[in-house]
């Protein structure tokens, strides 16, 4: 049992520890669905390459590290978020992988999110660079 708001934070970052990427992933999702235009999260290299990938696909404005927190801001087209849906793919306990033979394959609305040798992109930029990868998320 929770007894106070301090107890609540240090149990919150824990479990974000577990999986960053996929906290930082749904923290957005939550942001679209509450009408927020603002995220922020503690700063990782994987999360700060996810972002830039997600700016540069569209979907945010603005990018800003400030110490060890992002500040990410979702782009807005008539009061409606242009981000729509985000599907986590790969978890820690299913890894799932494709490649750039199967990304051509696809074909649906969403685009994906890809963790390479080259590092992170989209998969249209993978597809461009012959590369295969992990699917980290799915994006509407």
């Amino acid at each position: 049992m929770v007894k106070d708001k301090k107890e609540m934070k240090k149990i919150t970052k824990i479990t974000v520890k577990n999986y960053p990427i996929g906290d930082f992933l749904i923290r957005l999702k939550n942001c679209v669905r509450a009408g927020k235009k603002e995220v922020v999260v503690d700063n990782t290299k994987l999360i700060e390459s996810v972002a830039k990938t997600l700016k540069s696909m569209g979907y945010l404005s603005n990018v800003e590290k400030e110490g060890g927190i992002l500040k990410v801001n979702l782009v807005y087209k008539s009061k409606m978020p242009i981000l729509s849906d985000i599907i986590l793919v790969s978890k820690p306990s299913n890894r799932v992988y494709i490649s750039s033979e199967e990304i051509k394959k696809v074909r649906s609305p969403y685009m994906m999110i890809l963790t390479t040798t080259s590092g992170i992109m989209s998969g249209g930029d993978a597809v461009k660079k012959n590369l295969g990868g992990e699917v980290i998320a799915k994006v509407l």
